[in-house]
C-alpha cells in the first residue's frame, strides 16, 4: 500500500498555505492597479488574475528548479526533512506580519530567507549556494527595481509623445480599454514567476523525502499552487490593492497600463532566466517610475522610504525566524 510519510504532507499543506499568503500579497499586485483606476470590479480583477496565474504557473520551471536546488546544496541538506518546513514557518510569519501592516513586502524574499536560514541553522554556512544566492537573489533583488522604474519611466514617456496631441479624455478612454490587457500580460507573467516559488520548494521537500529522484515539477504541486495563490487573492489581497494603487501615486489608466506593461516586461525577463524576483518590488518602482516621468514630487517618496526598509529586512528577518524555526522543530524530529 502506498504510504506518504505524516511530516511531508504538513509540509505541502504548510507550503499551500504561505502560497494562500503570496496570493494575498504578491498576487494582488497584478490587479491593484486595474482595480484602482476602476477600470475594472475586483470580482472581474480577481477571476482574471486567477486564470492568467494558473496558465502562467504552467509554462515554465526554472525558477521552481533554482528555488528547488540553486540556492542551498542538496548534498550538504540531504536526509534534512524539516528543512523546508521551518524555511515556510519563517516565510508565512513575515508575510502575515506586513500583510497586518499593510506593507507589500517581497513574499518571494520571505521564502528565500526563510530557506537559507533554515539551512544554515542545519549545517552550516557551507549549506548555502554562494554563487547562486548572488546571481539569482542579491543581482536580481537590486537590478529588478532598477529596471522596473526604468521601464515604467521610458514606457510612459513615449506614451506622452505618441498621444501628446490627444485629448486627456480620449487617451484614458483607450487607455481603459488597454490596461485589461496589460493587467492580464502581468498576471500572466505573475504566474510565470510568483507560483513557481512554492513549487520549487514543495519539490525540493519531495526529493528530500525520497519521493522523487530529481528536481522535476510534478504536475499535481503546479496545480494546487496556482490555486492556493489565486484563493489568497481573492480573499486578502485588498490591503495590498489599497497601497499599490493609492498611497505611492494618483493612478488613471494611462499610468496603470504602463505600470503594469513595464512590470510584466521585467518579470518575463527574469522567468526565463530562472531568476525568482520580486514582483511587489517591480510594480511598486515601475509606478514610481510612471509618477516620476510627471513630475517629481508627483510621487509620495515618504512610501518609497517605508518600501524600501521593508524590503531589506526581509532576506535577514525572515532568514532568522527559519533559523529558530529549525532549532525548534529538530527537537521534535532530529536529524
Amino acid at each position: 500500500m502506498f504510504e506518504i510519510p505524516l511530516l511531508l504532507i504538513l509540509i505541502v499543506l504548510t507550503a499551500l498555505v504561505f502560497d494562500f499568503t503570496n496570493g494575498a500579497h504578491d498576487c494582488a499586485n497584478a490587479i491593484a492597479t486595474v482595480v484602482s483606476t476602476k477600470v475594472a470590479t475586483p470580482r472581474t480583477a480577481v477571476a482574471m488574475a486567477a486564470s492568467l496565474n494558473l496558465i502562467g504557473a504552467l509554462l515554465g520551471t526554472e525558477v521552481a528548479k533554482t528555488l528547488g536546488g540553486g540556492l542551498v546544496h542538496p548534498a550538504m541538506v540531504d536526509g534534512c526533512q524539516i528543512l523546508v518546513f521551518a524555511a515556510l514557518v519563517g516565510a508565512i510569519a513575515w508575510n502575515v506580519l506586513t500583510w497586518y501592516l499593510g506593507i507589500p513586502s517581497s513574499s518571494s524574499h520571505a521564502l528565500i530567507g526563510g530557506l537559507l536560514g533554515a539551512a544554515w541553522a542545519h549545517a552550516g554556512f557551507e549549506a548555502v549556494n554562494l554563487s547562486g544566492v548572488v546571481n539569482k537573489v542579491i543581482l536580481p533583488f537590486i537590478g529588478s527595481p532598477l529596471a522596473g522604474f526604468c521601464a515604467g519611466f521610458i514606457v510612459m514617456m513615449a506614451i506622452y509623445w505618441i498621444c501628446a496631441r490627444i485629448r486627456r479624455n480620449r487617451v484614458n478612454f483607450w487607455f481603459r480599454r488597454m490596461q485589461m490587457v496589460s493587467a492580464g500580460f502581468m498576471a500572466l507573467s505573475h504566474g510565470l514567476n510568483d507560483a513557481q516559488k512554492t513549487m520549487g520548494v514543495i519539490t525540493l521537500a519531495l526529493l528530500l523525502f525520497g519521493e522523487i529522484d530529481t528536481v522535476d515539477v510534478p504536475l499535481w504541486v503546479k496545480l494546487a499552487c496556482a490555486t492556493a495563490m489565486c484563493m489568497g487573492t481573492a480573499i486578502g489581497g485588498w490591503k495590498i490593492v489599497k497601497t499599490m494603487g493609492n498611497r505611492i501615486f494618483k493612478l488613471e489608466p494611462v499610468h496603470g497600463f504602463a505600470a503594469e506593461t513595464a512590470t510584466g516586461l521585467v518579470i518575463t525577463g527574469a522567468s526565463l532566466m530562472g531568476a525568482p524576483v520580486s514582483t511587489t518590488h517591480t510594480i511598486s518602482a515601475s509606478i514610481f517610475g510612471v509618477g516620476s516621468s510627471k513630475r517629481m514630487n508627483a510621487v509620495r517618496w515618504g512610501v518609497a522610504g517605508q518600501l524600501v526598509v521593508a524590503w531589506v529586512l526581509t532576506l535577514p528577518c525572515a532568514g532568522i525566524v527559519g533559523a529558530l524555526a529549525y532549532k525548534f522543530l529538530n527537537i521534535f524530529f532530529p536529524g
